[in-house]
């Protein structure tokens, strides 16, 4: 592969997942139950998250093979000159027949074997490195939860963003085109002499100061769009569109504290926590096993020989077998340094838990007393929203017989787009109370009521 293949090819498979890799059919918005599952077979948070995992699976792979016979096969050739029995000190001394047979030749020596090693004994290191291991795995399997959570969450914040978005978008809209037919009302009225030319320019006035706060909301749309297409994995730019409304769906909750005790044993952070109490302990046990003894068996079979056709012949056969023992008498401190690492990092994962349990609770919570607090807010909204509608109507009627000015017309107006905005951001704020409690609670966040029309 050339230079230029190698450069270019991470490149044009990334532009071609996403440019390709999502395609909207024409008149199929997208739900947010398809949304959340894009997100979690495409960002990438979630994948290395998995990614992690799979590395914890290798990792247990290669504990494990501690445990187990390694074999190995060995094989060298060498030719040798050595002429040191001629500098020795009493070569001198040797007689001339046996200093003229001791004249240093090349020689060749071949050797070939097989080894196999297997840990006998070792104080327990190689189980709880193993379970160390498979704890640290289970950790990860509840923090790639926890990451498809969050993820689903970011999901359905973005979702709710957009459709925040295009709601507030229809609100200025028709308060633009209420304006807009205000203003030639008033300009009709004027030509009939039973306006004056205040109320025109009061009217264009309107009209021109409510298109900046339509572009706004334009604007608005647009980057919380762009917001969904990046958890989603596509262009910034594509024209996402996506099916639903901004609706009120109620979520009793019927005990607080049941659902607090639930999130301490189902949320995946808690899971997370308490796996890491785990590995800190096992990791004292560890440090526990240091200088204590250790034996190992290394045994060796082969051949040596000068002659490769020596090979195979029984005569020149070579074996051994070897039993190591260890045990420590003294190492300067060292397993006195493990054992206080390994007994702070199990401290510190207690209180960490301890610490993690509060927060948990605290958050559950604030959600749900934001969730009440919203419920109660669109109550009200509700009832301002049918009253500003009333009187928008009432005064549009009354400036028609010249019982009202288009200050009062406009006055409603903006009453009306207020309460109709504040309706929607309580709504909106429901909705995210509800699902950041659900989040807390690690309950699911996307629930049946996310696919109702």
């Amino acid at each position: 592969m050339t230079f230029i293949s190698r450069t270019l090819a991470p490149g044009i498979l990334s532009a071609a997942i996403l440019t390709s890799g999502f395609a909207q059919s024409p008149g199929q918005p997208l739900t947010l139950q398809e949304a959340v599952n894009l997100a979690l077979s495409r960002n990438p948070e979630v994948l290395v998250a998995q990614e992690q995992l799979e590395e914890l699976k290798g990792r247990i792979k290669e504990v494990r093979s501690g445990a187990f016979p390694q074999i190995s096969a060995d094989a060298y050739g060498l030719r040798i000159r050595d002429p040191s029995i001629l500098n020795s000190s009493s070569f001198d001394k040797v007689p001339q027949e046996f200093k003229d047979a001791l004249v240093p030749v090349p020689a060749n020596l071949f050797d070939m074997g097989f080894v196999i090693k297997q840990p006998i004994f070792t104080a327990g290191k190689v189980r709880t490195a193993v379970r160390l291991a498979e704890e640290t795995q289970r950790e990860k399997m509840a923090a790639l939860e926890a990451v498809r959570q969050r993820v689903t969450f970011k999901v359905f914040q973005a979702f709710h963003d957009l459709l925040l978005a295009d709601e507030n978008l229809a609100v200025v809209n028709e308060t633009y085109e209420q304006r807009k037919k205000h203003l030639e009302q008033a300009r009709s009225r004027f030509s009939n002499g039973v306006a004056t030319e205040i109320d025109v320019l009061r009217s264009e006035v309107n009209v021109a100061n409510t298109e900046p706060e339509l572009i706004r909301a334009q604007n608005r749309v647009k980057l919380a769009r762009s917001a969904l297409n990046n958890l989603i994995v596509v262009d910034l730019e594509a024209p996402t569109q996506i099916a639903g409304r901004l609706d009120y769906r109620a979520w009793a909750v019927s005990d607080l504290a049941q659902l607090q005790d639930r999130a301490m044993e189902s949320r995946p952070e808690m899971m997370v926590a308490r796996r890491q109490l785990q590995e800190a302990r096992h990791m004292q046990s560890l440090a526990n096993a240091e200088n204590k003894l250790s034996i190992d068996f290394e045994g060796r079979w082969g051949y040596s020989v000068r002659e490769p056709n020596n090979f195979f012949n029984n005569e020149f056969s070579r074996w051994n077998v070897t039993f190591n023992f260890r045990l420590p008498f003294y190492d300067s401190g060292r397993k006195a340094g493990l054992v206080a690492q390994a007994l702070s990092r199990t401290r510190a994962a207690e209180h960490g838990l301890a610490q993690l349990e509060n927060s948990v609770r605290l958050e559950i919570k604030s959600a749900f007393e934001d969730m009440q607090s919203s419920s109660k807010a669109i109550a009200a909204a509700r009832l301002n929203v049918a009253q500003a509608e009333r009187v928008l109507t009432m005064m549009q009627a009354n400036y028609q017989h010249g019982a009202a000015t288009t200050l009062d017309v406009v006055d409603s107006q903006t009453a009306l787009t207020m309460a109709r905005n504040t309706q929607i951001g309580a709504t909106y704020d429901y909705e995210m109370a509800k699902a950041r409690l659900r989040l807390a609670a690690g309950s699911p966040i996307l629930d049946q009521e996310v696919n109702q029309p």
